[in-house]
């Protein structure tokens, strides 16, 4: 019995380029020593960062059910989050704090 093998123009292109997937997305930005990595909270509990080692982001803001998750970009002292649904949010870090959208975020300890 002889199978018969379906491939669309993406595998051939795929096959034909050594077999390395061209990755879709976002890609990560490249972290540097001074990336606040970590999970960063706001005075009052309502917002919650978590900025992980591979470039990603996940956060949440209390009374909102979607949860934001991205990537970042840090360029000195501003950190922008890219958010998957578009959005940019702009991040100042400072000393042992970040400050976004009107809320000061300090770590978790």
């Amino acid at each position: 019995m002889r199978q018969h093998l379906d491939l669309d123009a993406t595998a051939l292109f795929t096959l034909m380029m050594s077999g390395q997937a061209e990755e879709r997305g976002p890609k990560p930005a490249r972290i540097t020593p001074s990336a606040p990595v970590g999970l960063w909270f706001s005075e009052d509990g309502t917002v919650r960062l978590d900025i992980k080692t591979d470039g990603t982001y996940d956060g949440q803001v209390a009374g909102r059910k979607r949860r934001a998750h991205g990537t970042y970009h840090i360029d000195g002292s501003l950190m922008t989050l890219s958010d998957d649904s578009g959005l940019n949010t702009p991040v100042t870090l400072r000393e042992g704090e970040l400050e976004m959208a009107g809320h000061r975020l300090g770590p978790v300890r």
